[in-house]
């Protein structure tokens, strides 16, 4: 009796363990279940019509959610991913993310479960059966036309005229200002304007100024002399002696009484001795301090005036040579000034852009500057505006700085009928710097379809790598060395990375450049993906388009739709 308590109180342990564990499931079934919903607004619709493919997460505060990326969705297409709508419920946040998609072909489809990461638990959603029906048309009274071809349409920049619009404004500013400052009239001064006047209208002018001066009211009898003595002499150095500012009085009066009798100046001796008595009273006030009373230095100047007169009289008229010889001094002096702000101007520019050059090259470096003002194609690539585009089926996700272009290119004559390829591409091997990608997909009989295990790999891609390189051989590529590693993508997708340095003969020259390529190869069933890039070697800028390239590669393969 006792054995049989005991068996029957281990058979109520044993089920009362069993139905917490049952509960335990069914409490993480839920949880898990209302953790994250998927839902549609319609399961039917015509083709290139949209379904929004709503996702709703509920998670801890704390929880990091990650939503797909890309186009998971496939085989229908991802037009559109709304911005992630974040409300909050108790101590909890509901996130929720409407995806857009379409198809273009009728059918069947059924959208693939997809993957949510919320913290570190992955959470996937169900599958969706969408049916897309094609659209009626009755070509009896809708005309049907022809496929228009390609046309060729010039990218156009979206910030050139910007950059426009500051040079100009940059070269204008600089223009104004040298126009400002050297090119333009400016207004004379009345210093200028006494200058250009002749030298008789300058002395009476600075006879009237001295006359005006307070020099004798205030008792300053050395200045008013001196000033008085200035203009006699000033006048006589321009029009008589040209050395009469600098020397002496005896030296002057000698000099006058040698032109007098050389015939050279008609000046009588009374005229000679009027200037040279003022003079020499001058000297003495200067020197010897005396200080004349002011009616003898008012006296002075009238006898100033009256000599400065007299010489003007005495002077012979200018002979057309004279005149001819003074007007040619004076063009040769506005040739002069010409000259002089053409060069200044000239040196301020040439300054101007030197220093402009020198300080964007200490920001950005030299060379970059460099190639900036040359023209570096690398560069302009690499700067431009990248292109994000999904290339071929399975489709192979790739950003480049030029649209890649559709080739057709032939596959070989024993595998005509059993692949498809397509290849789109941009360059070429001798170009240096080429992208292309390629797509090619093996031909299945049905029956070998259905008993192949589709899950060993078709391709060899060790072996195709091989070709690749006996390819660039054929091309006249030269001196190629090999690596290989294993290349995973951002999103998961594994494949064999090829890279290394080859020689490239560029187009109609007998020179070879050194590049660098990389080659990508993706298996999946029966599907070969394969990216080829050469790039010139020891180009930064060529190093950096090649980095974003591969960095952007992704590919949503069959296998990872199943994984899905």
């Amino acid at each position: 009796m006792k054995n049989l308590g005991v068996q029957n109180i281990k058979w109520d342990n044993l089920n009362r363990r069993n139905f917490q564990f049952s509960l335990i499931f069914i409490v993480f079934s839920f949880l898990s279940f209302s953790q994250v919903k998927s839902e549609a607004d319609t399961t039917k619709i015509r083709i290139g019509e949209q379904i929004n493919y709503k996702i709703s997460v509920e998670a801890d505060s704390a929880d990091v959610v990650v939503f797909p990326e890309g186009q998971t969705y496939l085989p229908l297409e991802l037009v559109e991913a709304l911005k992630i709508d974040t409300t909050k419920k108790d101590r909890k946040y509901l996130l929720s993310r409407i995806y857009k998609l379409t198809q273009f072909d009728s059918g069947s489809y059924s959208v693939p479960r997809q993957k949510i990461v919320i913290g570190d638990t992955s959470f996937f959603t169900d599958s969706l059966q969408v049916d897309v029906k094609t659209v009626q048309v009755d070509t009896t009274k809708q005309k049907l036309y022809d496929i228009k071809p390609i046309i060729e349409v010039e990218k156009s920049s979206t910030s050139w005229w910007v950059w426009l619009i500051i040079i100009l404004l940059a070269i204008a500013l600089v223009a104004f200002l040298l126009y400002w400052f050297i090119w333009r009239k400016k207004p004379l001064t009345e210093e200028e304007e006494i200058a250009l006047l002749p030298p008789y209208d300058r002395a009476q002018l600075a006879l009237k100024k001295l006359d005006e001066s307070q020099y004798l009211i205030r008792s300053e009898v050395k200045e008013y002399y001196s000033e008085l003595t200035f203009i006699i002499r000033k006048y006589l150095d321009e029009k008589v002696y040209d050395r009469a500012l600098e020397s002496t009085t005896s030296e002057l009066i000698s000099r006058l009484e040698l032109l007098k009798d050389g015939n050279q100046l008609d000046l009588s001796k009374d005229s000679i001795k009027n200037i040279e008595a003022i003079l020499r009273r001058a000297d003495l006030v200067k020197f010897a301090k005396s200080a004349p009373d002011t009616a003898l230095a008012e006296m002075d100047k009238a006898t100033i005036a009256k000599e400065i007169d007299v010489v003007k009289e005495s002077l012979p008229e200018p002979t057309e040579e004279e005149k001819l010889l003074d007007q040619q001094y004076k063009e040769e002096q506005e040739r002069k000034k010409k000259r002089r702000k053409i060069i200044l101007t000239v040196i301020i520019s040439v300054f101007l852009l030197v220093a402009t050059f020198v300080g964007f090259g200490i920001k950005y470096g030299f060379g970059y500057v460099k190639d900036t003002i040359v023209g570096h194609e690398s560069k302009v690539l690499l700067e431009g505006d990248w292109i994000k585009s999904a290339y071929g089926f399975p489709p192979v996700f790739i950003e480049t700085p030029r649209v890649l272009k559709r080739e057709n290119i032939p596959p070989p004559e024993d595998t005509e009928n059993k692949v498809t390829t397509t290849t789109f591409v941009y360059g070429g091997l001798s170009d240096v710097f080429s992208v292309s990608v390629s797509t090619t997909t093996l031909k299945m009989p049905k029956q070998e379809a259905q008993t192949k295990d589709t899950e060993d790999p078709t391709f060899d891609l060790l072996k195709i790598s091989e070709s690749k390189i006996q390819e660039f051989e054929t091309k006249g590529a030269t001196d190629i060395t090999v690596k290989r590693e294993q290349f995973i993508t951002p999103n998961a997708a594994e494949g064999l990375k090829t890279f290394g340095t080859l020689n490239i003969k560029t187009v109609n020259s007998d020179n070879s450049v050194n590049a660098e390529y990389a080659l990508f190869h993706f298996s999946n069933a029966n599907v070969l993906q394969q990216i080829v890039l050469t790039w010139p070697a020891n180009d930064t800028y060529a190093d950096d388009i090649k980095q974003r390239i591969i960095n952007s590669i992704e590919l949503n393969s069959n296998e990872q739709e199943k994984e899905n």
